[in-house]
């Protein structure tokens, strides 16, 4: 793992020089990233820059070509996806992937490391009584932190997409994760529920490191620690927000869209 400043967070998730190919195509070109424990970095760039490629080669959807991903010091290249919930890294997608004929609480359970057998249960046996037991403790505890637990017997279908957005979030949490990633989290949302959505990121950041790929650069802006952007495949900026909002080269990236209000 390498240095960083004295007295600074430890370094949680380290992608160095990373390139991922497909058939030829060059997506990712020695991209690097680093996230720190109880930060929260923004990872944005115009569409086709390779965002969410960087997060799938984190997630072990992709193997780099080239390059390294650690996780607490730890190589994250020989392991395989299903194994990253129980290290201790949630991801959530950009769709929504809520299971439509299971409640709130059923889907929220449902993210719950295998460290027991009750949400394997539960999905071969909706039926089974979730009702009991630490996981649901757990679950409902999460979606009261998202304040949607009023919402637990609800099928995902019913409710607002804001909700169903959070109820995504509190499924990730049941892994308890020391890094959370999330893909495009603000998508769909309208002006309140981004705001509540920076507050909760604010407020997750106590526990856990957060990196978060989107299109909302002003949400970006305002919730992240640090900033990577890509452009074509590469690291063209990293820094903080007020050194993104003036750099030259990310606003060209843009071609003259609105990077954030000033």
């Amino acid at each position: 793992m390498s240095a960083h400043a004295p007295g600074a967070p430890p370094v949680v998730l380290e992608v160095v020089g990373i390139d991922v190919h497909f058939e030829g195509v060059v997506a990712l070109d020695g991209v690097s990233l680093t996230v720190h424990a109880n930060r929260i970095v923004g990872v944005i760039g115009p569409n086709g820059a390779g965002k969410t490629t960087l997060f799938n080669a984190v997630s072990r959807f992709v193997t780099p070509a080239a390059g390294t991903i650690t996780y607490k010091g730890r190589s994250l290249l020989g392991q395989p996806s299903q194994r990253l919930a129980h290290m201790g890294i949630a991801r959530t997608l950009q769709g929504l992937g809520l299971w439509p004929t299971l409640t709130v609480l059923e889907n929220v359970i449902a993210g719950a490391p295998s460290r027991t057998r009750l949400a394997a249960d539960m999905l071969a046996f909706p039926s089974a009584d979730v009702r009991t037991g630490t996981l649901r403790d757990e679950a409902m505890a999460n979606l009261s932190e998202l304040g949607v637990a009023d919402r637990a017997g609800a099928l995902p279908g019913v409710l607002p997409h804001g909700v169903q957005k959070r109820v995504i979030i509190a499924r990730a949490l049941m892994a308890r994760p020391s890094l959370l990633l999330l893909d495009e989290p603000a998508s769909g949302l309208s002006a309140p529920d981004v705001n509540e959505l920076i507050e909760l990121l604010r407020s997750l950041r106590s526990r856990m490191a957060i990196a978060l790929v989107e299109h909302h650069v002003d949400m970006v802006m305002a919730v992240s620690d640090t900033i990577t952007v890509l452009n074509l495949g590469q690291v063209i900026a990293s820094g903080p927000p007020d050194e993104i909002r003036a750099n030259n080269d990310v606003a060209n990236a843009y071609l003259g869209q609105k990077v954030a209000h000033a």
